[in-house]
């Protein structure tokens, strides 16, 4: 039987976000208590709801950039086709990787091997362990790895357009030099940001996976419900 693994981080009033970025403001518009004077419904069975406030950036949590967000010209997230956010995936055990180290070609190469799926068009998720790890201590914010830019020409190379990674960005936080984006930028590829639970898939073989955006009018990039099933 196929199992569905939730990847997605959830959504919380002041989570962490990238260095750059503002944190997400989420608080109760109206609350079951407060529509109760609305009176709606009939005598005996009042109909209350609560609705939510929330504000934050298209590059908070669990999200997939946009061409735009690094390309002035890039498509943004509207305008990207729906087919590029799902579709056979790998999981890389990448779990030896330190906090602030880098993923390199060797890195890849030795995933793939134990793997046991050579990287043909898949999208490939990146597991360093690093959320466990640090989540959600400012740790996660500040000690993300790198994705060096051979190991992204190495899954460009074999057909691989999109990729995901634990934290917040590909790029290190420790410099600003943003390697890994403007590879990316260059290349026409992008990826997720901050999947979780992606130890689940070690060891799962191809799966399918799905990291769906918001459909945002002109958007640099959206928060995303991404799961994967696993046969």
């Amino acid at each position: 039987m196929s199992r569905v693994v939730d990847l997605s981080l959830t959504v919380e009033d002041n989570m962490p976000a990238h260095k750059l970025f503002q944190r997400p403001v989420i608080t109760t518009h109206l609350s079951h208590e407060r529509s109760k004077s609305f009176n709606l419904g009939v005598p005996g069975d009042a109909m209350t709801f609560q609705t939510n406030f929330i504000a934050m950036l298209d590059h908070v949590g669990t999200h997939v950039d946009a061409f735009k967000h690094v390309n002035p010209d890039g498509k943004p997230i509207d305008e990207m086709p729906l087919e590029m956010f799902m579709g056979k995936a790998l999981c890389f055990d990448l779990r030896h990787i330190p906090d602030l180290g880098d993923i390199t070609v060797a890195d890849m190469e030795a995933a793939e091997e134990k793997a046991g799926v050579k990287v043909d068009g898949h999208i490939v998720l990146l597991c360093t362990g690093f959320h466990a790890r640090n989540y959600p201590s400012l740790d996660s914010v500040w000690k993300n790895p790198l994705l060096t830019v051979e190991a992204t020409k190495w899954l460009y190379d074999r057909g691989s357009k999109m990729h995901g990674v634990e934290g917040p960005s590909t790029d290190k936080p420790t410099d600003d030099i943003f390697a890994q984006h403007r590879l990316c930028r260059d290349l026409g590829v992008s990826h997720w940001e901050w999947l979780v639970n992606l130890q689940e898939l070690v060891g799962a073989g191809e799966f399918q996976f799905f990291g769906a955006p918001i459909k945002f009018k002109g958007g640099s990039g959206s928060p995303v419900r991404a799961f994967a099933i696993v046969n």
